[in-house]
């Protein structure tokens, strides 16, 4: 139950992603969700016990989702990121054919609105000619350290009828 809440919870994110400011950020790879389960290391050498400066290291150019104390996920700057705090952090990404793809550029390509983005990627016509995959590493912070790290996906060719938008 708590993965499917992190799922749909994320999947609100992408929505959050759709109302970037315009600027261009780069876009994770598939290797770069892979987790070493027996070690808790991600593919870009972060693990659990690892520090802010690590995590930022690794991942501090890409866009950030922030919750803090279980609240709304937010894209906040990497400054502004209470790493002290009990929070998750969350790096989304749409892989479309295999390839990550950024929500703005996508939506201008095929002439969608931002909001319809999910709809679209879920709809029946567009899943019979294309593989969609929605991935995210999760980081749980407390103290300074993360305790925690997840990395999950949801393919919407297997899935989607479950994850439609509302």
């Amino acid at each position: 139950m708590k993965k499917t809440v992190t799922l749909l919870a994320s999947i609100g994110l992408t929505f959050s992603l759709l109302t970037g400011c315009g600027e261009s950020t780069p876009l994770l790879s598939a290797v770069d969700y892979e987790l070493d389960l027996e070690t808790t290391t991600t593919n870009r050498g972060v693990s659990v016990g690892d520090t802010p400066e690590s995590f930022l290291t690794a991942y501090g150019e890409y866009r950030i989702f922030t919750s803090v104390d279980g609240g709304a996920y937010q894209a906040l700057p990497t400054e502004e990121i209470p790493f002290d705090s009990d929070i998750v952090t969350l790096l989304p990404s749409f892989f479309i054919d295999g390839l990550s793809v950024d929500p703005d550029v996508f939506c201008e390509e095929n002439e969608i609105e931002k909001a319809d983005l999910l709809t679209f990627l879920t709809s029946e016509d567009y899943l019979k000619s294309h593989t969609v995959v929605y991935y995210y590493l999760a980081f749980t912070w407390e103290n300074g350290s993360i305790i925690d790290i997840a990395s999950q996906f949801m393919d919407f060719n297997a899935d989607a009828a479950y994850y439609t938008a509302n």
